[in-house]
């Protein structure tokens, strides 16, 4: 149904442009709103604040590509489902964490530092593990079921030990205010924010695979930079305007959490449904998105302040450009 709808909207480049902008906007609201629907139902049932945060909110961050990831999946567009995940987790490290460095340094506080950002480079670590051993068998897959299972594992693992130490430690942990609301405005919400996932997702998967097409280069490059881009900046823009007001800490949170989320959850519930073959350059990708978090982690030991200084964020930002520069001239 939502293919005859979308297929006569891409016959040009400006629908195809408007197209996927358009589905990057309904992609982005509709996970607000499912959020805020969703938060304010679990507020009715009585879960506090805490738990509605480090869940609800927590995995709405990550909720535009997990719907990618999903629409990807089903159309069979795996490689797109991949570097939509590494992509994001890249310029999720890179980019985002280099701007807002530049604009105020980014104070960290000792869990980030001792386990949410170790937890983060083992996504990474994983990843290249997955692919590591089906190259070694031969296989062509770069993510297995098997794979999968061990992400989700592992995911369980962090959410029970991030739970765990927020209850015990609750002044480190930062609660979300969720807003009450009626429960028939709550719910519509939800239901509208997820007809804007669907069709958001729809829109962008369609178009990024009819531009990667056009332009004559894969998936995969369209997944890393346009996808990947898109998905993230709402959280670009969260961190940068946070840090002209001084409370760029909450960028490093945010941005290591998501990794977390998208690599262990989105990557792993994708492989349990489809296995996601290799592609040319996943090998560097991995290596590159695992790289952000060693730096960042190195960055944050060198400084005195345990804070990531602004030449920190330009450093970020010229790696990521040497990166990109180097996955263009592979086409």
């Amino acid at each position: 149904m939502l293919d005859k709808i979308f297929e006569p909207l891409l016959s040009n480049w400006w629908m195809l442009v408007l197209c996927l902008v358009l589905g990057l906007v309904l992609l982005v609201k509709g996970a607000d709103w499912l959020v805020a629907g969703a938060s304010a139902v679990a507020k009715r049932f009585g879960i506090n604040d805490l738990v509605i945060g480090l869940t609800v909110v927590a995995f709405g961050t990550s909720m535009p590509e997990f719907v990618v990831n999903m629409v990807s999946v089903a159309d069979g567009v795996t490689d797109l489902a991949v570097t939509n995940i590494l992509g994001s987790n890249i310029i999720n490290t890179f980019v985002i964490l280099g701007c807002t460095a530049l604009v105020w340094p980014i104070a960290t506080q000792k869990r980030s530092r001792d386990f949410d950002i170790p937890v983060s480079i083992c996504a990474g670590v994983t990843v290249m593990a997955c692919v590591l051993v089906n190259l070694t068998f031969e296989t062509n897959e770069g993510i297995s079921f098997v794979g999968g299972i061990i992400m989700l594992v592992i995911f369980a693992l962090f959410m029970y030990m991030t739970m765990r130490h927020a209850k015990d430690h609750p002044e480190e942990a930062t609660v979300e205010k969720v807003e009450e609301m009626a429960v028939w405005k709550a719910l519509m919400l939800i239901l509208v924010g997820l007809v804007g996932l669907v069709v958001g997702g729809e829109m962008i998967v369609k178009s990024a695979v009819r531009v990667a097409s056009n332009l004559g280069v894969s998936d995969a490059i369209i997944g890393l930079t346009v996808v990947a881009l898109g998905t993230s900046l709402p959280e670009l823009a969260t961190s940068v305007v946070a840090a002209f007001r001084h409370n760029s800490d909450i960028a490093l949170g945010n941005v290591v959490g998501s990794n977390i989320f998208n690599v262990f959850l989105i990557l792993g519930v994708s492989a349990c449904i489809r296995p996601l073959p290799s592609y040319d350059g996943i090998g560097i990708d991995a290596i590159v998105a695992t790289m952000g978090s060693v730096i960042v982690w190195i960055l944050i030991k060198l400084s005195r302040r345990r804070n990531i200084e602004r030449w920190g964020g330009a450093l970020l930002l010229l790696v990521y450009a040497a990166y990109l520069t180097y996955r263009l001239m592979m086409i």
